[in-house]
């Protein structure tokens, strides 16, 4: 029966272009966890453990590492001429730091440890070695960096056109899933050791206008901030304040 013809409430059973979309985005997710990490991990030539407020790589260095993230918080961010510095992303356990210098060997932001931090220093020339012979790994790091890419440009959206308070929500609801795809924190919870002023500073607000802003989800009943410890109290109304669609981090 053509699918026009179908009777109402009648499934065609053919998946819509956005179920397999989100289905592909999927497997290249699982992909990455059970054959890249692994293939990773083989990659590692040592682990280095850097200290709480470290700056593990500066901007415009030269090098032919990457790193991958076994254990603690990092940020990736751009000091201006004034001193001014604007975080651009935050790195949890299971990121892949530093794919673009396969391509050139300069990094383009500064990387600095906002927890103590276990890394894996993964020779480049090795990595884009393996890459050549090893598809589904090329696919795994294909999708890591298109994440990446996705992250920043909802990053751009947050500032650009997101009130405050739903880009604080938005922000929240992101960390969220992308430590629950790693396989850390519960979808309603999850610890959190980065401060007001580094989320303040990554959302483009004052420390002091998003302590407001977090009080007035509070008293939205959507979520809490307190202690290191996030948790959504109605995370349907979180998702519609933000306008949250996860599709983009699978």
């Amino acid at each position: 029966m053509p699918h026009d013809l179908l009777p109402p409430g009648r499934k065609s059973g053919i998946p819509s272009a956005t179920t397999s979309r989100n289905m592909y985005h999927l497997s290249l997710h699982m992909s990455y966890l059970t054959n890249g990490r692994g293939a990773l991990d083989a990659l590692v030539t040592r682990k280095r453990i850097c200290m709480k407020g470290c700056d593990i790589i500066h901007e415009g260095k030269e090098g032919r590492s990457a790193y991958l993230i076994y254990n603690g918080w990092a940020c990736s961010y751009r000091l201006l001429r004034n001193g001014t510095r604007q975080i651009i992303n935050f790195h949890v356990p299971g990121d892949l730091l530093g794919i673009r210098r396969l391509l050139s060997p300069n990094f383009d932001d500064n990387l600095c440890a906002i927890t103590c931090i276990e890394l894996g220093e993964i020779d480049i020339d090795s990595l884009l070695t393996m890459l050549c012979t090893d598809n589904r790994l090329s696919m795994s790091i294909l999708w890591s960096a298109f994440r990446e890419e996705a992250i920043i440009a909802q990053h751009l959206v947050d500032i650009g056109r997101r009130k405050p308070i739903n880009r604080a929500a938005h922000f929240f609801l992101e960390l969220g899933a992308r430590l629950n795809l790693a396989g850390f924190g519960a979808k309603t919870e999850y610890d959190c050791p980065l401060t007001q002023s580094l989320i303040a500073d990554a959302l483009g607000l004052t420390a002091v206008h998003f302590n407001r802003v977090l009080k007035q989800l509070r008293e939205l009943n959507a979520m809490t901030f307190h202690n290191g410890r996030v948790e959504f109290l109605d995370d349907r109304k979180l998702e519609h304040l933000a306008d949250f669609d996860s599709s983009y981090l699978r």
